[in-house]
């Protein structure tokens, strides 16, 4: 039986037998074909409902598909040698060039995945890559566009020039997210008041400022403005620290400034500090009269 099935296997696929090469053929291209049906239906149930845009879902597996009937037609004519071994090498050595030759476009598309998949950041997040900060505005298969907060200004206020960064590049970067766990972070305002002034009440006027500025978000959050202080050498500065959007950040911060600025300026027992030298002369006793 044994000596049966070895001989009609040499028959079939022996280095003479005729059906030898259509045999690999087909072998091969159901065996592209299973893979391919496989790992398209595992993607498109994942990426359903994951991609900011669903467009671009289709467009990666419009690529998808023409990546796959590209190789096909590459093992299509490989397998016509009729020979495994020459197979695999000539598959391992054109999986070398392919990657080779398509390094960039290859990594911006898994980048891409990535994003869709682990989700670092999502369009309207205030994130930043390469040192720009900016406002995620799109987010397509090989790049991802900002409109760049800063830039062209100080603090942070949109500027509204657009950058595009591609998505080979984040593989290399450190990407900070500013609403990555929360919509909302922690923010301060440094405050440094003289070593004279009334500490406790400068706190008070602090909090309250950030208090009027942070109302909504102090609902939502549950969490109270607080102060930290500290000396310095021209006097005590506090921090003032409160909860924050992060895209209103610059906006929030200048509307507590100027409720500090107010308050303090009608305050006479708080005053600001700042660098400066003071010359006290005081007289020295007259040691020559006499005691009583």
């Amino acid at each position: 039986m044994l000596a049966s099935f070895t001989d009609i296997w040499n028959e079939i696929m022996g280095p003479g037998s005729p059906y030898r090469t259509a045999i690999i053929t087909v072998v091969t291209l159901l065996a592209i074909f299973a893979a391919y049906k496989l790992i398209t239906t595992a993607l498109k149930r994942y990426l359903a409902g994951r991609s900011a845009r669903p467009d671009n879902v289709q467009r990666f597996l419009f690529v998808w598909r023409y990546v796959w009937f590209g190789v096909a037609i590459v093992f299509l004519v490989i397998s016509l040698s009729g020979s495994l071994a020459a197979l695999g090498i000539s598959a391992a050595f054109l999986g070398m060039i392919l990657g080779w030759s398509l390094q960039a476009p290859v990594t911006g598309l898994t980048a891409w995945l990535m994003i869709v998949l682990k989700r670092p950041f999502r369009i309207g997040d205030r994130i930043i890559i390469a040192g720009i900060i900016g406002d995620v505005v799109d987010i397509s298969l090989t790049h991802v566009v900002l409109n760049q907060v800063g830039g062209t200004v100080g603090g942070e206020e949109k500027s509204g020039r657009g950058v595009m960064i591609p998505n080979a590049i984040l593989f290399q970067q450190i990407i900070h997210n500013y609403s990555f766990e929360s919509s909302y972070l922690l923010d301060e305002v440094p405050v440094l008041i003289t070593y004279e002034s009334d500490l406790e009440l400068a706190e008070r006027i602090c909090v309250e400022a950030a208090r009027g500025a942070t109302a909504e978000i102090i609902l939502r959050t549950r969490q109270e403005p607080f102060c930290r202080s500290e000396l310095a050498d021209s006097g005590i500065r506090i921090r003032l620290r409160y909860q924050t959007v992060a895209t209103e950040r610059q906006r929030i911060s200048n509307d507590i400034v100027h409720a500090i600025v107010r308050s303090f300026n009608s305050t006479p027992q708080v005053e600001f500090a700042y660098p400066h030298t003071e010359i006290l002369y005081r007289p020295k006793p007259d040691r020559s009269a006499a005691p009583d």
